[in-house]
This record gives structure tokens, C-alpha cells and sequence, in this order.
């Protein structure tokens, strides 16, 4: 950017960065430009050119085929002159009628109605917000796509398709449906819309709406909590009690069978690590290692590494700042990459029910693992990066 600009040209606002509380004054960006925070380098905004008409439009087609992905045969399953085929409704029916109600809930919140209304919701603001209108309750409902943002799974459910196929094709014969193309489809539409969503850009939007339309305006986003020793204290000791609670679930995740195959009146269950090695022998290696990192290794990983950094905060430690808020970052972005596996068995026991034959049920660890990676996102979310950071300064 040019030195010889004037102040108000160079710099569009002041905003304190979510991850450090550091106050920075946003320089105006050009396409393709982020700028990050200069003391954490976390990304405080970035400009894509026709970025909320580009949300709107993926927002739509995500949505359309969806709708496209539900009415079809998602797999067909073929093995010894008998066929069963896979698609998104009878699936929930099929784990309900198998008593794994939790597991039809994670499976229709996850990949179906979260992203249905995350979607909903932006096309429902950014529609009259693009030409100056104000939607009512605005800024709850941009709130609340964030929030939503981390448990919309899609993408993980794909690569958990996928696995399954390769878990499979060894014994049966298998055909993808229409279902399965427009899911693709879908799945990359919405994972559009993700990289295009900026929550500095659409929050300054929405403040210009608001000011436009004289609506007072409780709080912004970008305001980081004051500091509060009691509130801090709360958000250690909450988070200590979800790594506890994790550490616990993570005993019979790994201890239990994860699912249990029926062929011709023998049970077969199988464990995560079974899986793995079963995946190994079977020359499957690339997904077997996946498997092994997404359910074993990030796991573990995750709560050794928030279980560091709440000691260091608590201690209220001063040393590798920098380092400690990238390992955070790390966690909590492969945390819910460990639901492969959760979405493996759904796929399976959804899939595979040949009656006295052949079919796969769920095992007591499928709930147990769920429950893990459910527990170690919201202690990732409990965790306050911000208190990494003993100091507050204003950067230009």
C-alpha cells in the first residue's frame, strides 16, 4: 500500500482480533487481500470482489441439490444374489429401527439440517442486506451461523462415504446412485460458500444497514470480552471439565467394538484399531492411515494439547505465545475431522442389512467415540486463545 495515502485512506476501521484481543486498525483491501493480526497472525479479514453475490448464488445450488441428493439411491449394495441400497431417509429409519436413535440425530443435525440452515439463514440476510434492506433479528441470525459453522459435517461425511466403499468393495458389488453425484456436488457448493464468508465483511455490512436504517446496535462482533478474572477462571475450570469428560469417553471408544458384522449367524465385531489393521492387511493403506490419524492420533492429540495450553493459561504463562496459539488453531480445526469413523459405521449399518445373511450394526463404541469428538470441539470452544496473551497493544 502506498506510504503517501492519507490516514483515513489507508485504514477502514478498528477491531480487536478474537484470538489475541490485540486492537488493530484494518488497512482497506484490495481482491484477493487478507490482512492478518500482526502479533498472532490470525486472519482478520479477507476480500473476495462480489463475495456476498457469490455466497447468495452457491447458497442456492447448495441447496438445490441437497434437495437433489434425497429422493435417489445414494449406494446399492449387491453381494450373493442380494441387493440393499443406501440412500438419506431410509437411513435415519433404518439406525432408528435398530434402537441407535443418537446416531440418526447426529447424522440428520450434522449433514442435513445444519448446513440447510446455515445456508437458509445467509441467503435470508444477504439477499435484502445486499441492497441496503435490514432483516430482521439480523444479527442473531449471523451469530448463529457461526456457531453452526464448525458442526456443519458434509465434507467429512463424503470422505466417510468413501472409506466405506473401499471398506466394501472387497465383498459385494457396488453402484453409485444419483443421490451420490449431487452430494459431491452439493458438498462442494457449500464448502464455496464457507471460503467465501469473511465475518469482518459481513458484519460491517450489517453495521451500515443498521446505521442506514438508524437501529441501534447492542455490540460488535470484533469486541473481545473485558477482562474478567471470574469469567476466565469459569472458562478454565469449563474446559478441564470437557478434557476430563473426554479422557473418560476415550476408554471404551477404543475399548469396545465400533461395529459388529453378522454373516451367516457368526458375529464379527470389530474395533477402531481392528479396522485399521484390517484396512492395513488389506492393502488399503492410504485410507488406513487416515482412519488411524482421524480416530486414533487426533484424538489423543487434541486433548494433550488443550489440556497444555489450559495448564499454561492457568499458570498464566509467558513463554511461546506465538506457538501455543498456532497448536490451538491446529486443534480445533481437525478435531471434528475424527467423525470419519462415526460416519463409516453409519454408512455401513445403514447400507448392509441383508437379514439372516449378512448385516452390520453399531457397537457401544460408535457412541462412545461421537460423544469424544463431541466433547473435545466444545472444550476447544471453551478454551479462551486470548488469555495466551497477557498484554493488549495498538498496531496500525
Amino acid at each position: 500500500m502506498p506510504d503517501n495515502l492519507p490516514n483515513n485512506e489507508k485504514y477502514s476501521d478498528e477491531v480487536q482480533c478474537f484470538e489475541c484481543a490485540l486492537t488493530v486498525r484494518l488497512p482497506k483491501l484490495n481482491e484477493n487481500q487478507k490482512a492478518q493480526c500482526p502479533r498472532c497472525g490470525y486472519t482478520l479479514s479477507a476480500f473476495h470482489r462480489n463475495a456476498n453475490a457469490r455466497i447468495v448464488a452457491f447458497s442456492i445450488t447448495a441447496l438445490i441439490f441437497l434437495l437433489a441428493s434425497l429422493p435417489f439411491k445414494f449406494l446399492s449394495f449387491s453381494a450373493n444374489g442380494l441387493e440393499n441400497h443406501f440412500d438419506a431417509i431410509t437411513s435415519f429409519f433404518v439406525l432408528i429401527d435398530n434402537n441407535y436413535q443418537l446416531l440418526a440425530l447426529i447424522e440428520f443435525l450434522t449433514i442435513f439440517a445444519i448446513p440447510t440452515v446455515v445456508l437458509l439463514s445467509l441467503i435470508y440476510l444477504l439477499i435484502p442486506m445486499n441492497k441496503g434492506l435490514y432483516p430482521k433479528y439480523a444479527r442473531k441470525v449471523l451469530a448463529m451461523v457461526f456457531k453452526l459453522l464448525p458442526w456443519s459435517m458434509v465434507e467429512i461425511f463424503l470422505i466417510g462415504t468413501l472409506v466405506s466403499l473401499i471398506k466394501i468393495i472387497s465383498m459385494a458389488e457396488i453402484e453409485l446412485g444419483l443421490s451420490f453425484y449431487a452430494f459431491i456436488l452439493f458438498s462442494l457448493s457449500m464448502t464455496i460458500v464457507i471460503l467465501h464468508l469473511d465475518k469482518h465483511e459481513l458484519y460491517q455490512l450489517l453495521t451500515q444497514v443498521e446505521k442506514a436504517h438508524n437501529i441501534e446496535i447492542a455490540q460488535s462482533y470484533s469486541k473481545v470480552a473485558q477482562e474478567n478474572p471470574v469469567t476466565h477462571a469459569l472458562s478454565v475450570q469449563k474446559t478441564w471439565a470437557l478434557l476430563l469428560t473426554a479422557v473418560i469417553l476415550y476408554i471404551p471408544a477404543n475399548t469396545f467394538p465400533i461395529m459388529t458384522t453378522h454373516f451367516l449367524g457368526q458375529d464379527d465385531p470389530s474395533t477402531i484399531i481392528g479396522g485399521v489393521i484390517l484396512l492395513w492387511k488389506g492393502g488399503s493403506y492410504p485410507i488406513a492411515a487416515i482412519v488411524f490419524i482421524a480416530s486414533v492420533v487426533i484424538p489423543v492429540a487434541k486433548i494433550l494439547v488443550l489440556a497444555w495450553l489450559n495448564y499454561s493459561v492457568q499458570k498464566q504463562s509467558h513463554r511461546l505465545s506465538l506457538e501455543r496459539i498456532k497448536w490451538y488453531r491446529m486443534a480445533e480445526f481437525v478435531g471434528r475431522w475424527s467423525m470419519i469413523d462415526v460416519f463409516v459405521v453409519i454408512i455401513l449399518a445403514s447400507l448392509i442389512q441383508l437379514g439372516p445373511t449378512m448385516s452390520i450394526t453399531p457397537g457401544a463404541a460408535t457412541l462412545a467415540f461421537s460423544g469424544l469428538v463431541i466433547v473435545t470441539m466444545l472444550a476447544a470452544m471453551s478454551f479462551e486463545p486470548q488469555l495466551i496473551w497477557n498484554d493488549r497493544k495498538k498496531y496500525e
